[in-house]
């Protein structure tokens, strides 16, 4: 079974590379985030056209995760368990950043947007460190219950873990994605039993995810590596190979994210 995730930046912008990645790549199941749309805004038939079932969700023009499965998608799931409010008062909503579903032999995907964190002083960095913990705390139950569950949390962490992760820890210092508790919060999801699956296969620096639009980042392999796939044990152990689509990022309506693509035996 061949996996992928992918921060689109606009599905409705982008819906022609999107299926065009399925086909170029034979992808069986497409985790996506940053839809940045409603599900009645979609038009999903060139999913369904091609064989592919597929789950939304998104409440307005940001954020939002999808799942597009040609393996099956059973058990659909729009929230994350204990996931915080934006904002975090009277007003705030669970907004649309958590998406799961079931796919081919009892593998559970999660399509996560983790929040930005925006600044260190801002009230979306708590809101996001909180995020996380609720994120850490759902797939430590799904392990408690079952061990041996198949499970895969993929997406846009929007967390650099290591310093080599991003292209200048100077121009970051100070700056979120690479402070300590951020990077504290996304090691307590690996211990509690979620490896990089990627990582080993391309480790070092230079190997990114995301190039910002802004300052030509890409051609100058300015970027930075926050798009992840965090598998369980068992999903670790059926890891046959990896990539990131670097060339994705290219050409004219590219998102700023590339995909990245894990292939499982399971």
């Amino acid at each position: 079974m061949r996996i992928a995730t992918w921060n689109i930046n606009s599905l409705r912008a982008r819906m022609d590379r999107v299926i065009g990645f399925l086909d170029r790549h034979e992808v069986d199941v497409l985790a996506l985030q940053e839809i940045k749309a409603k599900p009645q805004q979609l038009d999903l038939a060139p999913f369904e056209a091609a064989g592919y079932e597929v789950a939304v969700h998104g409440l307005n023009q940001w954020n939002g995760v999808g799942l597009i499965s040609r393996v099956g998608l059973t058990d659909v799931r729009r929230e994350l368990p204990g996931a915080p409010t934006w904002p975090e008062d009277d007003s705030g909503v669970i907004e649309a950043r958590a998406l799961s579903g079931v796919v081919g032999d009892g593998l559970r995907v999660w399509s996560l947007y983790v929040p930005n964190g925006r600044e260190l002083e801002h009230p979306h960095y708590p809101y996001k460190l909180r995020w996380l913990e609720a994120l850490r705390a759902e797939g430590a139950r799904e392990l408690a219950e079952d061990p041996s569950a198949r499970v895969a949390l993929v997406g846009d962490f929007n967390v650099a873990p290591q310093d080599e992760d991003v292209w200048s820890m100077e121009f970051f210092e100070g700056k979120t994605h690479v402070s300590e508790p951020e990077r504290a919060a996304f090691r307590a999801v690996v211990e509690a039993g979620y490896a990089d699956v990627v990582r080993p296969e391309h480790p070092g620096p230079g190997v990114y995810t995301y190039w910002d639009y802004q300052a030509l980042r890409f051609p100058k392999r300015e970027g930075m590596r926050i798009d992840f796939v965090l598998g369980s044990p068992t999903v670790q152990q059926a890891v046959r190979g990896t990539f990131i689509d670097r060339e994705e990022r290219k050409g004219k309506g590219a998102s700023d994210h590339a995909p990245v693509v894990v292939d499982l035996e399971l």
